[in-house]
């Protein structure tokens, strides 16, 4: 056919009908692989590897492992190849995965609601030192990473974790991963509703269960009933947030459809009230609907925010309600602002028993081995056997009596570990970064705790509360767009036109019942060396501009670029 002013002439053939595959959606039956993920998937079920890490690999080593094991379906217990020293960040992007790999993984402990008890902590620490040269992360969704870990020791490592109750079941993979509490669940005087059965019942029901081990990517969950909504819930593939029902009494509000990474979305409420017998059943629905009609065929849309994104949240909750749950959700709250500004539960507090709840922050959550050991033997001597993980990269120490408190923050204070932080080391996290992370461009962990300290020195003084997120490259796992100040790994030209370690800088972004993302100024970008300098300037214009009463985030909304700059 002629080409008309209608229609004009083009080289690309049409379609034929018929040909076009979707999205991969199984539930409008596309089930044909459309990418090498999907293809391993298909050919075995990641929790299947197991039996061969413990009969094969961990015998014949790292050279004998199947490449689609190695840099797939071992993920779905908690194992990635970490980098290979030495590898610049110019090669990120450039190597071939073979060349990025060392022969050693990352191994994430799995601590859902960060519910530890001492004991446990203590077998944490032990495995770091014997089988981790040392290393022990604490990580944004309440879990410990190692590395170094070699294949051979897997399955001992595994025995000594599932002896006292822990595992690395689905930490990582396209499954459903940790799921974050509120580290003051059930004890903390302010209290909505504790959301711990709940989580208990959807570790049981879902967790290393064949029919949501194949999802199309990860799925990020939360529960809690703290009114200081304390699991970064806006930022989860499903969240169950403490509401009181003004007729049906304590509950939980439903979000869903939240992520960072190249394309951040902040979730969605559903406006649905939940009770707490009921967070299961309403957990199940959503993760089978991400199940079913999730994008499969490319990896970068394969997240659950992208399905909401398109549905919208009245079609996402009729499709839950009418297909998944077969009855209507009841409808109710929304969450109120919380009452302060720090959600992690740093200090001493009194919990609803009587006794005391003590929070404490490493720098960026590097500890190790040697360190957790000896917090859960301060935490035991001072009557405690119980310990938390935050989603803030920090740690509690429960039920401790009046009388051993002061004792007791001595003890973690002797440890470095602060209980009355600065702004800087209570606000600063980092992701992993260079040192380890195949992904990573820039150097993340050291840069931040250097940070710490030279901010410390230079303004000690500043004590309004600010939050400084490292990333060391574009994934966003240190959740750099929620930040006040957050810090993009990039490569850069500096002064003299060498490439170095720099950032791209997003201003005040937040978290909370205002969240929203960082603003970025027109080629704002910062070196690792000048990065003290810029923090320290711009922190300082804040003192100066800023109104009563005013936080970082709003200041930097309103800020003119040269202030900020």
């Amino acid at each position: 056919m002629a080409a008309t002013p209608e229609q004009p002439a083009t080289t690309t053939p049409r379609r034929k009908a018929g040909r076009h595959r979707g999205e991969g959606q199984w539930a409008v039956g596309h089930h044909t692989p459309l990418n090498g993920n999907e293809q391993f998937k298909k050919d075995d079920d990641g929790l299947n590897v197991r039996t061969r890490i413990e009969t094969i690999y961990s015998k014949r080593g790292f050279d004998s492992i199947d490449p689609n094991d190695l840099r797939g379906r071992m993920r779905w217990w908690g194992l990635y190849t970490q980098r290979k020293p030495g590898i610049d960040g110019g090669k990120t992007a450039v190597l071939e995965p073979e060349e990025l790999d060392d022969k050693y993984f990352m191994l994430r402990v799995r601590i859902d609601g960060g519910r530890l008890t001492t004991q446990q902590l203590r077998v944490i620490g032990e495995i770091s030192q014997e089988f981790a040269r040392g290393t022990a992360d604490l990580t944004d969704r309440q879990n410990v990473q190692y590395h170094w870990i070699r294949i051979e020791d897997v399955p001992e490592i595994w025995r000594r974790l599932e002896e006292v109750g822990l595992s690395t079941t689905e930490a990582c993979g396209d499954t459903p991963r940790v799921i974050l509490g509120s580290p003051v669940a059930g004890i903390a005087e302010n209290e909505i509703i504790d959301g711990s059965p709940a989580i208990d019942e959807i570790q049981r029901r879902f967790i290393g269960n064949p029919d949501f081990s194949n999802l199309p990517r990860k799925f990020k969950s939360a529960v809690s009933g703290s009114p200081q909504l304390d699991v970064a819930h806006e930022i989860n593939d499903i969240a169950f947030v403490g509401v009181n029902h003004p007729e049906h009494g304590p509950g939980f509000d439903l979000w869903v459809g939240g992520g960072l990474s190249t394309n951040p979305k902040l979730g969605v409420r559903l406006g649905a009230w939940v009770p707490l017998d009921e967070v299961a059943d309403v957990y199940g629905g959503v993760i089978g609907i991400f199940r079913d009609y999730g994008y499969r065929r490319l990896r970068t849309r394969a997240r659950l925010k992208f399905l909401v994104a398109d549905w919208g949240a009245e079609k996402f909750r009729q499709v839950l309600e009418d297909d998944y749950l077969q009855r209507k959700l009841v409808d109710g709250p929304a969450p109120e602002q919380p009452a302060q500004t720090w959600r992690d539960h740093l200090g001493v507090h009194r919990q609803k028993d009587g006794r005391f709840y003590v929070g404490f922050a490493a720098r960026v959550g590097r500890v190790d081995g040697t360190t957790l050991t000896k917090i859960a033997e301060v935490a035991e001597a001072h009557g405690s056997g119980r310990v938390r993980t935050t989603a803030e990269q920090k740690m509690i120490v429960l039920d401790v009596a009046e009388e051993q408190v002061e004792s007791l923050v001595a003890g973690l204070e002797a440890l470095d570990l602060r209980v009355t932080p600065s702004p800087f080391r209570r606000g600063t996290m980092a992701c992993t970064g260079i040192e380890f992370c195949k992904l990573a461009i820039v150097e993340t962990k050291a840069r931040g705790a250097s940070l710490i300290d030279e901010l410390e020195r230079r303004i000690p003084e500043f004590d309004h509360p600010i939050t400084i997120n490292i990333n060391g490259c574009p994934n966003a796992c240190a959740r750099i767009q929620v930040a006040d100040i957050g810090l993009k790994g990039q490569l850069m030209l500096d002064e003299n036109g060498e490439q170095v370690e720099g950032y791209q800088v997003h201003l005040g972004g937040a978290l909370g019942l205002e969240a929203g993302f960082g603003r970025k100024v027109r080629g704002l970008k910062v070196t690792s060396a000048e990065l003290p300098d810029y923090v320290e300037r711009v922190l300082g214009k804040f003192q100066e501009e800023r109104e009563d009463g005013e936080r970082f985030a709003t200041w930097a909304a309103r800020a003119s670029a040269e202030s900020l700059s």
